[in-house]
């Protein structure tokens, strides 16, 4: 009988509520934050759009978006904000190359100036991996904060340095719990998906979407940094994020599941030394 141990040379990590925590309202706030930056560059750079015409334009982004998003497909930021410039102007105006950089930096800004905080088991643990010499990567859906905001925010932060890959939804057009997004992860890391272990909050992008992709799965199930005011909200991209859809809670089974981040260090052992 083999008892030798499993070989885990990666550990990827969700970002929202597993590596990064909200404060309650964060999501409104940087909505709100998110309006007033757009309408400001767009009536520096002369097109003259009501701070309400962003507002409703945000919306019905965000409701174009759910559609491509329930297939489990995703856009750049940069379409968001061209969708969003369509929207507010009724087609009248057509995002310009040179406005490009602006809008940019307006569209990502908000989450700088209402930024998640760091989970505090996080160093720790992104410590420990690089210290037992195990890669370490991000897999992330991306709503209205772009991986190029996230990547920013990583460095703030003082974590980015830890991470060997960040895949971020919206560059690379697949999500969560596609096992493809999961698979590539695997391929950019040079191993294979049996050699890797993901954690997450979210039993059906995280669990049930990497053991879809071959990974094993050790779900975060914490009630910590959460933004209670925007799960209150059945419409909110937060609430909507953590729906099952089809799937049944009792039909998902974690590898393992933990209760705080820093647990996670003896279950990835406990994963090593079970056999194959």
């Amino acid at each position: 009988m083999n008892t030798g141990k499993q070989n885990i040379r990666a550990v990827t990590f969700d970002l929202w509520e597993t590596l990064l925590f909200e404060r309650d309202g964060a999501s409104s706030r940087r909505t709100i934050a998110r309006s007033r930056n757009l309408h400001k560059a767009l009536n520096r750079l002369g097109a003259k759009i009501l701070p309400e015409q962003i507002e409703s334009a945000l919306k019905e982004t965000t409701l174009s978006l759910l559609d491509i998003w329930e297939t489990n497909k995703d856009v750049t930021y940069l379409d968001q904000i061209r969708l969003i410039i369509r929207y507010a102007s009724k087609n009248l105006i057509t995002t310009k190359d040179e406005w490009i950089e602006e809008l940019t930096s307006a569209y990502i800004s908000p989450i700088l100036e209402v930024p998640p905080y760091l989970n505090p088991d996080a160093q720790k643990v992104l410590e420990w991996l690089k210290n037992q010499g195990k890669l370490i990567g991000i897999i992330c859906n991306t709503g209205l904060t772009p991986g190029i905001g996230l990547r920013r925010l990583l460095a703030n932060e003082g974590v980015a340095e830890y991470f060997d890959l960040m895949i971020f939804s919206d560059e690379e057009g697949i999500r969560k719990p596609d096992p493809r997004i999961f698979q590539l992860a695997a391929q950019k890391l040079n191993i294979k998906p049996q050699e890797a272990v993901h954690i997450g909050d979210n039993l059906k992008t995280d669990v049930w979407g990497a053991q879809g992709g071959g990974f094993k799965a050790i779900h975060l199930l914490s009630e910590e940094g959460r933004d209670r005011i925007a799960e209150s909200d059945p419409s909110s991209l937060v609430s909507l994020s953590r729906r099952l859809g089809n799937l049944s809670e009792d039909k998902i089974i974690p590898d393992r599941t933990i209760i705080s981040l820093t647990m996670a260090i003896e279950a990835i052992e406990e994963l090593e030394t079970q056999i194959p």
